[in-house]
């Protein structure tokens, strides 16, 4: 074998391009006070959670499933979970996922046909993206947040003789820039074209609407609206639930690939999800409270010249790799524990830092976060 680092020659170039733009990326450990995780209602490690696990252990409920959903791994614990979520979501149906990825390239990949149109924000997620690199659909981004836009580009397909069906899929609420979508139009859009609308609640499940039903819940009981509620952020577990027409379920478990030969999730989990969907349900004060810690965030952030996004993430835009990180990093020797995020994940020249408010914090944390934060950008 020769000496030039075959076989992964292209992959050591590859790295060492991305440490030079300063965008290696590298696990570290989570140490500090929480200012990254999506953990809003601080469910994750809470009490009513872990007394939730040691009943579900007590009723003999597997940890794991033995199969796919179509076999063997089908427990009535998925069963459960997907019909007291159809009812809290206000939809006709729900399916269970192991992951919001898994929901989301199962939806883009199964649901859309050849001859339609996936029209989506020019933000939405990467796993929206894969999901619609293995579908058949042609697919076209829109201004983000822009209810217009997305009526032109469909409008314009139609004229072009555009006959499928038009799919319009965006989130509620963007991770990483923390501002929500306007729903209302784009539903009144799907209406006139005769679209489906497709909504990522991954950031607004739990912590909106009433029962933490998200920002669409005015909507989930429509004939073209779909919904997809991550539980690995405000519900402190994992998996998704695909929310929708019955046709929706029924027909990503006849043709969707992803759902059809991948295990299925753990009971264990199922029932761990449903207790939390009850838990957001009966302490409204949880999200209550995190409001009020955006409203405290806000008011200390204001002489930074940091604009309020409204919402519990808040981004702060900062523009080059590396400053961006060499403050995450002062942020993080003072004790707290806030990412610098930078291209891809962001467009090129918006690298930022990101705040996100969850319970796992208290005011005097955020002020003294907020005063070390003043403190790095001054120096950086």
């Amino acid at each position: 074998m020769s000496s030039s680092n075959f076989p992964f020659r292209a992959h050591r170039a590859n790295l060492a391009a991305l440490a030079a733009e300063d965008r290696r990326r590298s696990l570290s450990p989570r140490k500090g006070v929480d200012f990254a995780s999506n953990d809003y209602l601080a469910l994750a490690g809470s009490y009513a959670l872990s007394e939730a696990l040691a009943a579900g252990l007590e009723r003999g409920i597997p940890a794991g499933s033995g199969g796919s959903r179509l076999l063997r791994g089908n427990h009535p614990e998925h069963e459960a979970l997907e019909a007291h979520a159809a009812r809290h979501y206000g939809s006709e149906a729900a399916l269970f996922f192991s992951t919001g990825f898994a929901a989301n390239a199962a939806l883009f990949a199964t649901l859309p046909q050849r001859g339609d149109l996936i029209v989506h924000d020019e933000l939405i997620h990467a796993s929206a993206h894969d999901g619609m690199k293995l579908g058949r659909a042609g697919r076209v981004d829109a201004r983000h947040n822009d209810a217009q836009a997305f009526d032109d580009i469909i409008a314009r397909w139609r004229r072009g003789g555009g006959t499928g069906t038009p799919w319009i899929a965006v989130e509620s609420l963007y991770s990483m820039d923390g501002d929500r979508a306007p729903l209302a139009d784009l539903a009144a859009v799907a209406d006139r074209h005769d679209a489906v609308l497709i909504i990522d609640e991954a950031h607004a499940t739990g912590v909106y609407g009433p029962a933490g039903q998200g920002l669409a819940h005015e909507l989930a009981d429509r004939e073209n609206i779909i919904t997809l509620h991550t539980c690995g952020k405000a519900l402190g577990c994992e998996g998704a639930l695909l929310c929708g027409p019955a046709i929706v379920r029924d027909f990503v478990v006849n043709r969707g690939r992803p759902f059809i030969f991948s295990t299925a999730p753990s009971p264990l989990v199922a029932w761990l999800v449903r207790n939390a969907l009850e838990i957001v349900a009966n302490e409204p004060e949880r999200a209550a409270r995190l409001q009020a810690l955006v409203r405290r965030a806000e008011t200390r952030l204001a002489p930074l010249g940091i604009a309020a996004s409204g919402t519990q993430i808040i981004p702060i835009l900062i523009g080059d790799n590396a400053r961006t990180m060499q403050i995450a990093a002062a942020l993080q020797a003072a004790g707290f524990d806030v990412r610098g995020i930078r291209p891809p994940t962001v467009p090129h020249g918006t690298a930022r830092l990101r705040i996100a408010l969850t319970l796992n914090v208290d005011e005097p944390e955020i002020d003294a976060m907020v005063d070390a934060l003043a403190a790095a950008m001054t120096a950086a």
